[in-house]
């Protein structure tokens, strides 16, 4: 079977480490102070990336907490990969050079889609498209809005443009601890036929097993969140699952 990774998430607002529910942000839960910290404990637990999202980013539509970003990316070993208020080459560049491995563009790819297929040119498979969906259909600035565009559709498009590695989110799930919209994550897989991060709902070991069955049809990780830090599972437990280590 093909390689499944797990990405703890490390989400920031204000400097620390939050989980929203449903990406509302007046529904938000402080489970640290310090994004380096926690990014170093998952490390610690055999982590090989982090996933870290600037929610004030997002909803600002600039970089904010990227001096934690960059923190992480340097001084710990693991991969990073970052989404939220990246909207021009400058932010992919910046994060780039400064050791992150990998760069997320989502509501770009509704707003500027000739942009992202620019950048997907330019910097290949360390770009990362961010596709977030609620009831199939793609959400943008933070979640804040809904397109009429399919989430599909919007992968299709970016796969003939390069894109290699997609992360989907079926909003419905993200936050709920109620498992994870498998049929969409292998839906989208299947539409791009390239490699799909499943994100939102991840509440048990077992939610891993299911996605890791579909490894081979391009599902090659998860993120979880929330699980982590109501200590659902560590990421010791999580890694022995679908690694065996």
């Amino acid at each position: 079977m093909a390689a499944f990774t797990i990405y703890p998430a490390i989400d920031m607002r204000g400097g620390k480490c939050v989980r929203l529910l449903q990406g509302d942000y007046h529904k938000e839960t402080v489970y640290g102070d310090s994004p380096v910290e926690m990014a170093a404990f998952f490390a610690e637990q055999g982590a090989e990336w982090i996933h870290m999202v600037d929610l004030d980013g997002a909803k600002e539509g600039k970089r904010i907490n990227d001096q934690f970003v960059i923190e992480v990316a340097k001084q710990l070993p693991v991969k990073v990969q970052i989404g939220g208020g990246i909207r021009t080459e400058d932010d992919i560049v910046y994060y780039l050079e400064n050791g992150v491995a990998r760069v997320i563009l989502g509501s770009a790819a509704i707003a500027d889609p000739p942009f992202v297929k620019e950048m997907l040119k330019k910097y290949g498979e360390r770009i990362a498209i961010g596709i977030d969906a609620k009831n199939g259909f793609v959400a943008t600035e933070g979640w804040l809005n809904t397109s009429n565009v399919k989430a599909t559709d919007l992968g299709k498009e970016l796969a003939e443009a390069g894109a290699q590695t997609f992360i989907f989110t079926d909003i419905a799930t993200d936050g709920m601890l109620s498992g994870p919209n498998i049929q969409a994550v292998v839906e989208m897989a299947r539409a791009t036929e390239k490699h799909v991060i499943a994100s939102g709902g991840v509440s048990s070991l077992e939610d891993l097993v299911s996605l890791q069955t579909y490894a081979d049809a391009g599902v090659i990780g998860a993120i979880v969140g929330k699980a982590l830090y109501t200590k659902k599972f560590t990421v010791a437990e999580a890694l022995k699952v679908v690694q065996g280590k």
